[in-house]
């Protein structure tokens, strides 16, 4: 499998990548499930594998980390912390308090002694970037992590962030994980640019738009409650968003059926194809699932099909604005941080 290197870390990773997400009780995907999962990924030569304390709170690290057993130091171990897994009033955020306590939660579930990649999983708007970046730094000097990153970051904390490491004399973010697909393409107005800017690696996830462009959803085939977004409306086929999506997907599949290829495989070819794109992430449930995604590993998509696809999503604009996750809260929450 193709690899390439992540940003300016000097690590080499597959151009697909193996998101945990699924493992554990969330995706139903027990230890023996794991493990099929992650020896298949490893034979296919996936050499990148993202999870977080948040998934299955805990349980996908435990599960991650036990499947990979002795192929541990084969690999880069990428994981995330920010995120509450309980009601505690100290727990989650990116305090130096949390960081300290997190890693080593993290560390012991995944049973290593250090992690690759360490990644604030959004961003902390109650706690300073000086703050943050200052304990990473110092975990980072210890050992117990090699490198650091930010996630689903907006592109002026990208910047803001770089700004501080180098005023402060500390380590900066050398990787941004970030939503991408072709239903999600305002990042390459600005993330995507910025990343490249500051060598920054750059991890794709929700490649396939959380199924739309697995080819889950149909017109006619209503949306369970089982989907996990169905309260936010993302699946709701009455709006004229999800229409549209509807019309783009007939569209793609066009473009699929004409190169031989299917939907899933066009859809993850794309995100590839973007210079600043180290690495994909797939998140298989099924081996099945792991095998379908894994076609795409080698395909890559001409200038032609490339065009044909900016032809039905428009560069550098989501389909659907609301979908984008990078929103800070003054945008969307209390409108009293709107008007101060």
């Amino acid at each position: 499998m193709e690899q390439r290197i992540l940003g300016g870390t000097g690590m080499k990773v597959s151009v697909l990548g193996f998101g945990a997400m699924n493992l554990g009780a969330w995706g139903k995907v027990d230890q023996n499930g794991a493990n099929r999962l992650v020896g298949e990924a490893l034979d296919a030569g996936i050499t990148l594998f993202d999870t977080a304390d948040i998934y299955s709170f805990g349980e996908s690290e435990t599960l991650l980390g036990k499947a990979l057993g002795d192929r541990r130091d084969d690999i880069v171990l990428a994981t995330k912390f920010r995120n509450s897994a309980g009601d505690h009033p100290l727990s989650g955020g990116a305090s130096r308090r949390y960081v300290v306590k997190a890693v080593e939660d993290s560390l012991r579930r995944l049973g290593t002694d250090r992690i690759d990649l360490y990644q604030v999983h959004r961003p902390d708007w109650d706690t300073g970037l000086d703050e943050t970046l200052s304990a990473l730094t110092d975990l980072q000097r210890a050992g117990k992590i090699i490198n650091f990153g930010s996630s689903t970051f907006p592109a002026h904390t990208i910047v803001e962030a770089q700004w501080i490491a180098k005023e402060r004399g500390l380590s900066r973010f050398t990787t941004e994980q970030v939503a991408y697909s072709i239903f999600q393409r305002a990042i390459e107005a600005d993330v995507l640019p910025i990343a490249q800017q500051y060598n920054m690696g750059i991890l794709i996830w929700s490649p396939l738009a959380n199924g739309w462009l697995a080819g889950t959803v149909k017109r006619d085939q209503p949306v369970t409650a089982q989907r996990t977004n169905l309260a936010t409306g993302e699946f709701d086929l009455s709006t004229p968003e999800n229409q549209r999506k509807l019309d783009i997907v007939d569209g793609l599949q066009e473009i699929a059926h004409g190169l031989g290829i299917t939907l899933p495989e066009l859809a993850l070819a794309f995100v590839k194809s973007h210079p600043a794109v180290s690495t994909v992430l797939i998140g298989p449930r099924t081996t099945t699932h792991l095998q379908q995604n894994l076609r795409a590993a080698d395909l890559t998509l001409d200038a032609a099909t490339l065009d044909r696809i900016d032809a039905i999503t428009q560069p550098g604009t989501d389909v659907a604005p609301q979908d984008r996750y990078q929103v800070p809260p003054a945008a969307i929450s209390d409108a009293r941080l709107r008007r101060r």
